[in-house]
């Protein structure tokens, strides 16, 4: 649209860039993990003391780099806060998610605890 008149305008375009995963849908998440202020999932060292306090943190070390604010609960890609937004680098976070998951899982066995692990 002309800024102007209003008039549709078609200008000689030869690239087009289109950017998806600027708002994430974690609406279904609020109240389990910590979210940032446009939703996006807080992991690893962007959580803060009191963030891990108020969400009852009780492993004696901190979050994994992608590990959210309940133990084993991770997440990857466009849905984490701070994350960069392409493709490529979500491919590489949820590649290192899976080693994550290994790590806790093991944990897990060796405290002798069951839980369950979510990748989102």
């Amino acid at each position: 649209m002309d800024a102007c008149n209003g008039e549709p305008v078609a200008p000689d375009l030869r690239h087009v860039f289109l950017m998806t995963g600027a708002q994430p849908h974690t609406r279904w998440l609020q109240g389990c993990v910590e979210l940032d202020g446009h939703g996006f999932v807080k992991t690893g060292p962007d959580l803060g003391k009191e963030q891990l306090a108020d969400a009852h943190w009780n492993l004696p070390r901190p979050p994994y780099l992608l590990e959210s604010s309940v133990p084993g609960v991770f997440a990857a890609g466009d849905v984490r806060a701070g994350s960069v937004k392409r493709i490529a680098s979500a491919v590489g976070e949820g590649s290192i998610c899976v080693q994550f998951v290994h790590r806790v899982l093991r944990e897990f066995a060796q405290a002798g605890n069951q839980h369950t692990i979510v990748a989102a």
